[in-house]
């Protein structure tokens, strides 16, 4: 498993492309029937992506986590963004849909993802608490329309794992949908310096792209990311983005507390 360490606000001002990528840009996802994972400094949160097409792929534990199973210390949560899969854990089978939910508490052993069109985007945080496996339908969770066609933000946010929703220790997930004709996430930005993030982008033509904006809110940078591809956001960070095209994007978030809004708003006009 990969491994990114932390990189200081000071110390990032002085980064150029590649090494933006290098440290923030999760860009090896994609294999087919092996489990793609990279383990974070950032709170520990572990990000990953599955896509068993051909042969069932299951969850095995590496040294890195010193755990005699993924799931020993952990919770994860995981949205499907292929087309309906199977997910089996300790022996009670799950179907999820395109954009449908599974939560995995601590102590979940025997976890596999049965071969099929499915592709599972996975987050996973350390977990001092057990809370109950759980599913959620995506037409079945909490969300909001927000934002309108005239600003180029038009969208559609749903909620999975949140402190309303299903439960869990520190993991916060969910997933947001831009109309046609929407190009614009985040805007205006925030950070939240209680807790990291991470964006996954996803129903992405393969011939576009998404600008995502990152960098304290006066010293920003952008990277460019293609289909399935994710980018981790420090505390310090805003996180905000703008495609060549309308796009979804699964946000998760581990640290301090499950409060949704808990976050510090910067105007467009402070930004640099």
């Amino acid at each position: 498993m990969k491994v990114i360490q932390a990189v200081h606000s000071d110390d990032f001002k002085s980064y150029g492309t590649q090494r933006i990528r290098e440290n923030f840009l999760l860009d090896d996802l994609k294999a087919i029937d092996q489990a793609n994972f990279v383990y974070t400094q950032y709170d520990r949160m572990i990000v990953g992506l599955i896509t068993p097409e051909s042969k069932e792929v299951a969850l095995e534990t590496y040294p890195i986590l010193r755990a005699d199973y993924f799931l020993e210390r952990r919770e994860m949560g995981i949205i499907n963004v292929g087309q309906t899969g199977k997910i089996t854990a300790d022996g009670v089978t799950y179907t999820l849909n395109h954009m449908d939910c599974l939560y995995l508490g601590k102590g979940t052993k025997d976890v596999s993802f049965l071969a099929g069109a499915a592709s599972y985007y996975i987050l996973s945080a350390p977990a001092h608490a057990v809370h109950p496996n759980a599913m959620v339908q995506h037409d079945q969770a909490f969300s909001a329309e927000l934002g309108s066609l005239k600003t180029s933000n038009a969208r559609k946010i749903s909620r999975y794992i949140h402190k309303d929703g299903i439960q869990s220790c520190q993991l916060v997930m969910g997933l947001t949908q831009l109309q046609e004709g929407s190009v614009w996430n985040t805007i205006p930005p925030h950070t939240h310096e209680r807790r990291m993030e991470a964006y996954f982008y996803f129903d992405l033509d393969a011939d576009q792209r998404v600008f995502h904006y990152m960098g304290e809110p006066q010293e920003t940078r952008h990277i460019l990311v293609a289909n399935k591809e994710a980018v981790l956001s420090p505390p310090w960070s805003i996180h905000a983005g703008s495609g060549t095209q309308h796009y979804k994007f699964i946000w998760g978030m581990a640290g301090e507390n499950l409060d949704y809004t808990d976050m510090d708003s910067f105007g467009v006009d402070e930004l640099r």
